[in-house]
């Protein structure tokens, strides 16, 4: 029996935090020969209520618009390794954990679009870390620590 390739998934939300995780994603598995599977979600806004049933608001497609370009910035990380973009509907972490389902491991960034700005590791990353059927990795960049940021002001 051929042994299977091992599979990374990486969430993305189009922050650099999501694109830093991707490059080391990226690079891990040019290193070990995975496969990365690039996963952003998308879901309608509460606040359209019952009216949002049936209307397409082109979440989707934008969802799928915002991956390939975040692969595109990731440029030559990406070169010589296999990946699939992948959009799901729903909370973030749901779609993430359901997507994680026999993976080797899970790759978000410590902080994504919302929150705190202070906050070390998101709601989503915690439900990730908590929730996850395979190891998870927060992958926290140069720009997160504190000798990057500006305390002047």
């Amino acid at each position: 029996m051929p042994e299977s390739r091992q599979r990374i998934v990486v969430g993305i939300d189009g922050s650099d935090h999501s694109l830093a995780a991707l490059r080391w994603a990226l690079r891990q598995a040019r290193a070990t020969g995975a496969t990365v599977d690039m996963v952003t979600a998308w879901r309608y806004p509460a606040s359209y209520g019952l009216a949002v049933i049936g209307a397409d608001l082109g979440l989707e497609l934008e969802a799928r618009t915002m991956l390939s370009e975040v692969l595109a910035k990731a440029g030559e990380d990406a070169s010589g390794v296999e990946v699939r973009e992948l959009v799901g509907e729903g909370p973030p972490a749901q779609v993430l954990l359901d997507t994680a389902k026999g993976a080797d491991l899970l790759v978000v960034g410590s902080r994504g679009r919302g929150g705190f700005a202070s906050a070390v590791l998101g709601s989503v990353s915690m439900a990730l870390v908590l929730h996850a059927p395979c190891p998870v990795l927060v992958f926290r960049s140069d720009d997160d620590s504190d000798e990057n940021k500006d305390t002047t002001g």
